[in-house]
């Protein structure tokens, strides 16, 4: 009788190991485009990848023109911005996804990834950015999101590997270092 538990038992631990060795990482998550299609992150494996929540009428709004820069110079290398719209802060982006997507194209150039827009904090949040706040998951970046153009920076692997704060410009040498660092792991 024992015999015949051995391989069930060692079948058991196996699948518990391997379990709890999945953990979750930005890559398992979907959002939409901003013209309201599934976009899987996992489309984003193997590179570098910054999540922006952003906004049309707040005083960041002009990290715009930075983070637009700092995606040309790095995406042949590997980096994307994803730009995640949200209402959550003062009301700043009552638009629609198509106002969105039009003002960032035509007052900013935009060519990185936008959203649907979605919520980053409250009730509402979605599950990304439940990820993203679980001060549990990510102690080191965790906790809730405080203002417009929060950024989070996410290595090929999916985890998140530092946050910047609002006030933290995308070409600041804070972020550009910590970009670059991630950049040289990328495997080609």
């Amino acid at each position: 009788m024992i015999r015949a538990l051995v391989p069930a038992m060692i079948c058991l631990a196996f699948c518990a190991a391997v379990l709890i060795g999945a953990e979750k990482n930005v890559y398992d998550y979907t959002l939409n485009t901003i013209d309201g299609q599934p976009a899987p992150l996992s489309a984003y494996k193997g590179k570098v990848v910054m999540l922006v929540n952003v906004a049309s009428r707040c005083g960041f709004t002009p990290q715009y023109t930075a983070l637009e820069a700092i995606y040309e110079k790095y995406k042949d290398r590997g980096f994307v911005i994803v730009g995640i719209p949200a209402n959550n802060f003062g009301s700043q982006e009552p638009g629609t996804n198509q106002e969105i997507k039009t003002f960032c194209q035509s007052k900013y150039n935009v060519t990185f990834p936008m959203m649907s827009k979605v919520s980053v904090k409250g009730e509402d949040k979605t599950p990304l950015y439940q990820y993203l706040t679980d001060k549990t998951t990510n102690p080191k970046t965790g906790g809730d999101i405080q203002w417009n153009f929060t950024k989070f920076l996410v290595g090929p692997g999916g985890q998140i590997i530092a946050r910047f704060e609002p006030a933290v410009t995308p070409d600041s040498p804070e972020v550009t270092g910590a970009l670059e660092k991630a950049l040289v792991s990328i495997k080609r």
